[in-house]
């Protein structure tokens, strides 16, 4: 066990280095040596986990999509809203993230490693399904098909954003973009009820995070 907790914490390492030096310099510029040096690791056991830049790219991506953005909701479309504002506010905070969408869109690199926005539109698609199917969402709605215009506003927006203000403004500027497409996919009694304020995005995160806390301090007494 404890050898199994050492090799997760040093392929964690070397995630968390890679993405640094893919979020700084892009995948062609970033080099094995310079990854090394700030996982602070040995080269065998960088190459024990990843034989490859090509496969260190892919695990800085693989390791984005998880279901930790958001929480269950009573509207599936909220949870819908909470995945696109946590990723906002968290962007500016997570390297890991940054270099996921640095990778993501690369147009050569992406060839030989993969990109995360299939995996995203597949979660979205399935959020978007089940809204529909509970009668959240409107009845013309196409669930891949919006999400994947979804992704597509979204990643255009995050790119402004980062442009004009190093993500600085991108709580408000995803909040706006909710505003103009719910109106389109969810129903009058579902819209009135969903939060799309610009700090949504802080208060699930926070909520998130005192859970675990409870949840590590109800363990410790058990």
């Amino acid at each position: 066990m404890a050898r199994q907790e050492r090799a997760l914490r040093t392929r964690r390492a070397v995630i968390e280095a890679a993405a640094s030096v893919f979020a700084e310099r892009g995948y062609a510029a970033a080099t094995i040596a310079e990854i090394l040096e700030r996982a602070g690791v040995t080269k065998g056991a960088l190459y024990f986990h990843f034989d490859s830049k090509q496969a260190l790219a892919r695990g800085v991506i693989d390791s984005q999509i998880t279901a930790d953005f958001w929480s269950p909701r009573e509207l599936k479309l909220q949870e819908f809203v909470d995945l696109g504002m946590t990723l906002a506010y968290r962007i500016p905070r997570e390297v890991l993230l940054q270099a996921g969408i640095r990778l993501s869109a690369d147009l050569q690199g992406r060839q030989l490693f993969g990109s995360a926005w299939p995996a995203w539109v597949k979660v979205l698609t399935e959020q978007l399904a089940e809204a529909k199917e509970r009668g959240e969402a409107l009845p013309h709605l196409v669930p891949e098909e919006t999400a994947e215009f979804f992704l597509g506003a979204w990643n255009g927006i995050q790119a402004v954003s980062e442009a004009n203000a190093q993500w600085t403004d991108l709580n408000y500027r995803i909040s706006v973009l909710y505003k103009h497409i719910l109106p389109a996919i969810a129903t009058p009694a579902s819209l009135i009820r969903l939060d799309i304020a610009p700090d949504r995005g802080m208060r699930v995160i926070e909520g998130m995070l005192e859970r675990t806390d409870e949840d590590v301090l109800a363990s410790s007494k058990a």
